[in-house]
């Protein structure tokens, strides 16, 4: 059977909120963090985070668009995090925290574009949509100690005030679309 499989890549804040999140949804294979749209070669978690490299947390979700439609995966994003401020999540900031779409085929392009004029026509989030969408050049993968963090580390200070309360929303909001 051939792969059919799509990547996303997302920026919503943290890379560790964002993969908890996707990483918890039906007809989603693999969640991965990383670093994308800068231009260092091969940046570590150090650099991105003295803001030098251009690059933002991300996280590159591989999905079966069969299972998961693309758009979905627009509507879990922007309600899971504020695209209406700009370099900042929170108490997080910094442009390694932008709100980026890093699309990877014109259809993806398109649809998130599609998405933001819904979002900014409708005025529900209380301003504009700052997302950036761009093309997602390449992605580099975070260092191990980033990957599934919060499944990881649930104790942590981080985990207990920041991304507990989100996933908490979140599980209530999409509960009949989580594995």
């Amino acid at each position: 059977m051939e792969n059919n499989n799509e990547v996303a890549v997302f920026g919503g804040g943290c890379f560790w909120c964002t993969e908890a999140v996707f990483a918890e949804f039906k007809g989603v294979v693999s969640v991965t963090p990383g670093y994308a749209g800068g231009h260092t070669e091969n940046p570590s978690y150090r650099q991105v985070c003295s803001e030098t490299t251009g690059h933002a947390e991300v996280s590159r979700v591989q999905f079966d668009p069969s299972e998961i439609a693309f758009r979905d995966l627009l509507t879990v994003f922007f309600a899971t995090h504020d695209p209406t401020t700009l370099n900042r999540q929170g108490a997080d900031q910094g442009t390694q925290y932008r709100s980026v779409i890093l699309y990877t085929n014109d259809d993806q392009k398109q649809l998130a574009e599609a998405f933001v004029g819904e979002l900014n026509e409708s005025g529900g989030l209380g301003g504009p949509v700052v997302t950036e969408i761009v093309r997602l050049e390449k992605f580099y993968e975070a260092e191990a100690e980033h990957k599934q963090y919060y499944m990881e580390n649930p104790d942590s200070m981080y985990c207990r005030i920041v991304i507990d309360p989100k996933m908490k929303k979140f599980r209530e909001k999409f509960a009949a679309q989580l594995r």
